[in-house]
Order: C-alpha cells, then sequence, then structure tokens
C-alpha cells in the first residue's frame, strides 16, 4: 500500500481555565493523512505563581488574559507550520527559529509550549504509539516508574505562609503506579483525620494540600510521620522554594515571623534531615544563593536529594553551569520553564551528565492535560511531582499513570506473543 505523509492542516488555540480559575492557553493541532481523513489532538498548558526569575516568559494581557499568546498562535506560528509535515521535532525547530529571544518574549513560551506539546502529542497518534513510548523514542531515554512525589501539605505563597516551606511532599515508591496511589489516597485521609481530631484549623492550598496554620517548624514532619507509618517504600520531602521567604534587603530568611541566618537554615535543614525521614529538599536556599546550595549538598548531599527548580529552570545552559559546580544532585523539570520539548529533553540530557535525579513537575495553576505523566515515564524520570489527588487537574495524572502501567504490561504482552510467534514458526523451518 502507499505510504501518505501526514501534514499539519490546521494550528488553532483557545483561552481556558487552570485550576486557580487563571486564564491559560490550550493549542489544537489538526493533520490530514492526504486522504482526506483527519486526526486531532489538543494541549493545554499550565502556569505556576511560584517561579524562578529565570524561566521563559509566559506572555499574558494586562488583564490577566492569553489573547496574545493566542494570536501568536495563529497568526506568528500557524503560517510557519501549516502544510509542513507532522515532525514535533521540525515544528520546535521552527518555532525556536522564529523566536530566538532568550526568555521567549516574541512568541512566548506558553504559545509555544502549547504547540510544542500538541506536536508531540499528534506524532504520537499517527505513528500509533502510546505517547509515553514515542516520548522514549524522541528523546532517547529509557522508559521507568518514576515514584510519586505527592503534595499533602501546603505552605508557602501557595498557602499564605500558613507553613514557611511551600510543599510537604510524600514520596511514594510501591512496586506499581496503583499500589501508589492506594498508599497516597490512603495517608491523605489520615493525614485529614488527624487534622479534624486534633482541631487543627485548615484550608485546601493551590496544589490540593491542607493548608494548616501550625507555629512550630518540626509539627508538619511529624503530623506526616505520624501518618505515613514504617512503611519501607515512603520518604518525606520538601519544596522550601526559600526564594519566596528570602529578605533579600537583609540578606536573611524568614520563618514564622523570626529572621534566621543562611547557616541558621542549612543547620535546621540538617536537624530535620537527621530526625525525620526527609531525603529530598528542592529550593533549599534563594535561587542566586549559590553558596548556601554548594554547601547543603557538601553537608548532606550524601543522603539527601538536593534539587534545583527555581535555581535551574529548566534550563540546559544553567543546569550545565549548576552540575560543573557542584550546586545541586537533583533537577526539577517543568517544561513551560523553557518553552519546547525539544529544549526540555536538552535539559534533561544535561542532569543526567551529571548524575542527577529527574523529577518531572506539574505547577500550581494546572490544566486536565496529562502531558507530564507520559513524559516522567518516557524519559525514566526519578519521580514525577503532580500535587494531591484532592484537585481533578493533579487526580488526572496519578489516573494516566494507572493507564500507562497497563498499556506498558499490554505492550510487554504483544512482544513476548509475537516473539513467541516467530520460534514457533523458525521450529518449523527445516535445518540445512
Amino acid at each position: 500500500m502507499p505510504s501518505f505523509i501526514q501534514r499539519i492542516k490546521r494550528c488553532t488555540a483557545a483561552q481556558i481555565l487552570d485550576s486557580r480559575g487563571m486564564p491559560t492557553i490550550e493549542v489544537e493541532l489538526v493533520c490530514d493523512n492526504g486522504l482526506g481523513e483527519e486526526t486531532s489532538v489538543k494541549a493545554a498548558v499550565p502556569s505556576g505563581k511560584s517561579t524562578g526569575s529565570g524561566e521563559a516568559l509566559a506572555i499574558r494581557d494586562s488583564d490577566g488574559g492569553v489573547l496574545q499568546a493566542i494570536e501568536n498562535v495563529e497568526k506568528k506560528i500557524a503560517p510557519a507550520i501549516i502544510d509542513g509535515e507532522v515532525s514535533s521535532e521540525e515544528i520546535d525547530h521552527i518555532m525556536l527559529s522564529l523566536d530566538t529571544t532568550r526568555d521567549k518574549h516574541y512568541l512566548g513560551a506558553n504559545a509555544m509550549l502549547g504547540v510544542s506539546q500538541a506536536a508531540m502529542r499528534l506524532e504520537a497518534k499517527t505513528k500509533n504509539m502510546p505517547l509515553w513510548k514515542f516520548v522514549s523514542k524522541r528523546s532517547g531515554f529509557p522508559v521507568g516508574k518514576p515514584k510519586l512525589y505527592v503534595n499533602t501539605l501546603n505552605g508557602g505563597v501557595h498557602a499564605d505562609f500558613s507553613l514557611p516551606f511551600q510543599e510537604y511532599i510524600i514520596v511514594i515508591g510501591s512496586a506499581t503506579f496503583a499500589e501508589g496511589n492506594a498508599k497516597a489516597k490512603d495517608i491523605f485521609e489520615k493525614v485529614r483525620k488527624h487534622l479534624d481530631e486534633k482541631k487543627i484549623d485548615y484550608y485546601m492550598g493551590d496544589e490540593g494540600g491542607f493548608a494548616p496554620r501550625l507555629s512550630d517548624i518540626d509539627e508538619p514532619f511529624q503530623i506526616l510521620t505520624d501518618c505515613v507509618g514504617n512503611d519501607p517504600d515512603i520518604f518525606l520531602a520538601i519544596d522550601a522554594a526559600a526564594s519566596e521567604f528570602y529578605k533579600k534587603e537583609k540578606g536573611k530568611y524568614e520563618m514564622f515571623g523570626k529572621e534566621i541566618s543562611p547557616g541558621e537554615l542549612l543547620v535546621k535543614y540538617k536537624e530535620l534531615v537527621e530526625k525525620f525521614n526527609l531525603r529530598s529538599i528542592e529550593d533549599p536556599f534563594y535561587e542566586k544563593d549559590h553558596k548556601g546550595f554548594g554547601e547543603i549538598v557538601t553537608w548532606i548531599g550524601e543522603s539527601t536529594l538536593i534539587v534545583g527548580d527555581d535555581l535551574t529552570v529548566t534550563n540546559p545552559v544553567l543546569i550545565k553551569d549548576y552540575g560543573e559546580r557542584l550546586l545541586a544532585t537533583g533537577v526539577i523539570i517543568k517544561p513551560n520553564q523553557i518553552g519546547t520539548m525539544s529544549e526540555t529533553f536538552d535539559a534533561i540530557r544535561e542532569a543526567r551528565e551529571f548524575g542527577w535525579k529527574v523529577i518531572v513537575s506539574h505547577r500550581s495553576g494546572e490544566t486536565m492535560d496529562t502531558f507530564i505523566a507520559d513524559l516522567a515515564v518516557g524519559v525514566g524520570a526519578y519521580g514525577i511531582k503532580a500535587g494531591a489527588h484532592a484537585q481533578p487537574e493533579r487526580a488526572a495524572k496519578y489516573d494516566r499513570l494507572v493507564e500507562i502501567e497497563k498499556e506498558m504490561e499490554a505492550d510487554t504482552l504483544e512482544i513476548q506473543r509475537i516473539k513467541e510467534e516467530r520460534d514457533a514458526e523458525n521450529r518449523k523451518r527445516p535445518y540445512y
């Protein structure tokens, strides 16, 4: 049968609302197989509230909308890719040639990422491949099953600083995603019950976790430790997001209304690591406090992951620089920090050059798009941060992981079936 080249026929965008009720962009790509049969996909872009200063620019209107970003998709990107082949790598290349600015301020990282992820989803669909498998094929990374970084208690800017650190996380490394999901939901309900029984006031933070008002730095860790119990598959993590409680004018950090020096904060982290099963700390210091990052890697980097986010902003150039300077041992990967999937893969590649653990992450303003679940599996990430199951935009990512697990099992069975058929056929052939 003759093969037909799949070509892009339409590229449009629309404004939707994220989990915080803020406008964001959704891109639709449509291709034609040459026989009049169309294939359509969509990709929605999240947005962050706590952001690193080096992140690529998400273009917004003066009222917070994304109409300019939509226009950039339809008036600047679309004309350059329509009638071109369905090649996600080539589409990224075209966009990067259109916007050569360091911070993506010409097209906007939100406009670019919507098109970039839609292109990957479309190419996977036209190749009849699950997205996670296509991610692996295009990136060159082996697939894997990441640990679940489940945000359970919220603080920092995501919860009006009811707690000093932004996220208090349980990390689950169960044998299957289904088991991990079940454990996460069970612990979440235990935390709810604990807060209710202790009559601790709380509300729900931006990422679906509980936001209680506590006055002791150890108490959130003790609550999680009590609710986790002795499960060997679980440890604790935090996203300190220290840039949010750093006071530049004084060169100090503020916690519970008290100022502490970088050295005192380092000591406190060491105490928390020793007292609780804290094995992963994200952004422990202000993003430009490179001395602090270097010292904490030296102090506790052997036992605890020191993870860059505001520090590294999914930027391969920064990751290379900080990797050479030993400022971290892990990295958060958020595609909307950089703008295209090609650059995202470059960032992961650089991180792995230094042996860093890769953690694919959501944003505080999320959508129902589950792309990061396929991304985390497809690049064999160490972990995936997707928030708490209490919000549908977060639960969708965990549900997708369970679906992926079933697809992986079916894929393995199909490969085994084909192998057995070939072996049986070979046994029938005469030997000469």
